[in-house]
């Protein structure tokens, strides 16, 4: 599949992503992307990121590939069963450990825990070995449930402009790979 050929949704996570983070820098070179914008960037709603990812996917006009980040990631797995048209594909990344009551700040875990039932799309995956938001282990747990392929980033921090992921041109070669294949 050709980037033209699909409706990229850009799934930020907490607070949005900035300018000079990898999914805004992809919004702006892929003119068949878009962002999912929330109401509530810094105080996220489970139900309502989720509803209007909804929404965004059901509105679409060509099949869909979703580009999830940090919080993005448990948006688009709570969301994937209630989508009427088409997904083509997700690609995930550094997916934070919902679950696990030291992740500051506290109401990111009314996103957990991850729904584990495989998703209905080809998934590709990345982590990094020393994400402070969750561990690569719990990224490999949640990866295997889904169906996803996980792609080891190595140390690679929360893969954001802060860790020094702001252009990410590894990443873009591994998205242009997965959409090629879709």
């Amino acid at each position: 599949m050709k980037a033209s050929q699909a409706e990229i949704l850009i799934v930020p996570g907490y607070t949005n992503s900035g300018p000079d983070h990898w999914q805004s820098r992809w919004e702006n070179k892929l003119s068949s992307a878009r962002r999912v914008e929330q109401a509530e960037w810094s105080k996220p709603v489970k139900e309502d990121w989720v509803a209007r990812l909804i929404e965004e996917v059901n509105r679409a006009e060509k099949p869909v590939v979703l580009v999830a980040h940090s919080l993005g990631v448990p948006t688009v797995v709570h969301a994937a069963p209630h989508f009427i048209k088409p997904v083509a594909g997700a690609f995930l990344v550094a997916p934070p450990d919902v679950a696990n009551d030291t992740i500051r700040p506290k109401h990111l875990m009314t996103f957990g825990p991850y729904p584990r039932m495989p998703l209905p799309f080809p998934t590709l995956m990345v982590a990094s070995r020393n994400d402070p938001f969750g561990s690569f282990e719990h990224a490999d747990e949640v990866a295997k449930d889904w169906g996803a392929t996980l792609i080891d980033a190595g140390e690679a921090g929360h893969i954001n402009a802060e860790s020094g992921h702001g252009p990410w041109p590894e990443g873009t070669m591994v998205f242009a790979k997965f959409l090629g294949a879709l």
